[in-house]
């Protein structure tokens, strides 16, 4: 088990590609950045990211939830996002970092709970939806994850993610991640204080499957029926699917 606030020399020594699925450097930086986080993102992204949830929210709502988990719910955007488009659902918002849960509480949210959303404190078949925004690229083991989010929702039940991808088109692609590598680290260092916050982002990003991949990624661990919907040509992905009956799980 992770001691979070120890092993800083460790990390240090970690490269991109072991710090950004690392329990304790997700958990510094986060716990770094909190009260600053939401204006950074809103300012990188150029207030689009807003556009992103509310599809995220339009899509949870066509199952009309009663009850809904926000996995990795930082700050509260998305969890906030969908009890406004399904305000007689009851949005639960889970996180391992509690100065991003301390942040969710001002804006607002009640319903937050410390968890790790490898092992999260719920029964089985307990959702009707689950959502994670940004989130599901930060975690140590992304099948474990998905089979834990299966695990929670009501066979049926609806996933959504939202996470960064990396567009298709070769000329955006380039000037993407130019921005991602140069400019984005710089401008959120400046903003949050921090200069390593952001510093694996480009890194994580480029990792992390997206597409047909993350569709596949998805089918494999509990899922079916899932879908794709490139935003803004691709910088960002909303994925959903629907949770497998405990028959379908041994595919």
């Amino acid at each position: 088990m992770y001691r979070y606030g120890h092993g800083e020399r460790i990390l240090s020594e970690m490269s991109s590609a072991q710090r950004d699925q690392n329990p304790e450097f997700v958990h510094q930086t986060f716990s770094s950045i909190a009260s600053r986080y939401v204006m950074t993102n809103h300012f990188l992204c150029a207030g689009i990211d807003i556009i992103w949830r509310k599809k995220v929210a339009s899509i949870v709502a066509a199952v009309s939830p009663k009850f809904v988990l926000d996995v990795a719910t930082g700050s509260g955007d998305l969890a906030r996002a969908v009890q406004k488009r399904v305000p007689q659902a009851k949005v639960i918002g889970s996180d391992f970092c509690e100065p991003m849960l301390a942040e969710a509480k001002k804006r607002g949210l009640e319903d937050l709970v410390v968890a790790d959303g490898l092992a999260l404190p719920f029964s089985d078949n307990s959702f009707d939806a689950v959502t994670i925004g940004y989130g599901l690229r930060n975690m140590a083991d992304w099948s474990a994850a998905l089979q834990e989010f299966a695990r929670v929702l009501r066979p049926g039940g609806k996933l959504v993610i939202l996470d960064f991808s990396l567009p298709r088109n070769r000329a955006l692609l380039f000037l993407y991640r130019f921005y991602l590598h140069k400019i984005l680290p710089r401008i959120a260092g400046w903003l949050t204080g921090n200069k390593e916050a952001y510093a694996y982002l480009g890194d994580s990003i480029e990792r992390f499957p997206s597409g047909t991949e993350m569709r596949n990624l998805i089918d494999k661990n509990g899922f079916s029926e899932s879908s794709w919907f490139p935003q803004l040509c691709g910088i960002s992905s909303v994925y959903a699917a629907s949770a497998d009956s405990p028959h379908e799980t041994d595919k």
